[in-house]
């Protein structure tokens, strides 16, 4: 039996302004002991803007591209995301990090009226009609909500009555309360989400949530 294919989806290196480096890197890490075939896809386009994260401030006058710091955490071996077919992956995964919200899709910008990246829209949405798991961490359930829309997907942003679990809901999705080491699963679409640094506090918790979450990912692949 062949080991699935998951795609990870990133954004470029460090929260501030690209995928979260703990969340990708704990997905690939979990993926890998599984024994699970890790494709990591970026989008080939400049960041929305560029920070300093000692300090977290942006760092202006200054642009790089997605695919080119999100291939610092893949060690290289990442593929465009206008590269990525559904029908050759058994699921995705997308870690988060405000670079995410702003990279992927514009939900830091224009809340849950905003866009998705047009490849990622595709993907998501091709994923989700053939019933493939996707599995999202920290802010990445609102870019899924967005992508599809009006499918009273139940998901969690850590809290519900947090801002943007209260304008993700806007999307004709749910979003539920879930500690930092638990997961949400909709069982039903075959979505699975978890807080991780919506919540914190710390890289031990956030990595129980991740491990739960790519253990679900992959019990649903077993499945198909």
């Amino acid at each position: 039996m062949q080991p699935p294919q998951v795609g990870v989806i990133l954004c470029g290196s460090g929260r501030f302004d690209g995928s979260e480096i703990h969340e990708s890197v704990l997905t690939l890490l979990h993926l890998s002991r599984a024994g699970a075939k890790i494709r990591c896809f970026a989008p080939d386009a400049t960041q929305f803007s560029v920070c300093e994260h000692f300090a977290g401030k942006p760092v202006e006058g200054e642009s790089r591209n997605m695919l080119m710091e999100a291939s610092r955490i893949a060690r290289g071996e990442i593929e465009p995301l206008s590269e990525a077919e559904a029908d050759q992956l058994s699921a995705l995964i997308l870690p988060g990090g405000n670079g995410a919200a702003v990279n992927l899709c514009d939900f830091g910008l224009n809340g849950a009226a905003g866009t998705v990246n047009a490849d990622l829209q595709s993907l998501l949405t091709q994923t989700a009609n053939a019933k493939k798991p996707i599995g999202a961490i920290c802010i990445a359930p609102a870019i899924v909500a967005m992508a599809l829309p009006n499918r009273n997907l139940q998901m969690t942003l850590g809290r519900a009555d947090c801002e943007a679990a209260l304008e993700a809901q806007k999307t004709g999705n749910s979003f539920l309360d879930c500690p930092v080491d638990q997961i949400v699963c909709d069982e039903a679409q075959q979505v699975v989400t978890t807080p991780a640094y919506m919540l914190g506090p710390d890289i031990a918790a956030v990595d129980r949530g991740i491990g739960l979450l790519v253990e679900k990912v992959l019990a649903w692949c077993s499945l198909r």
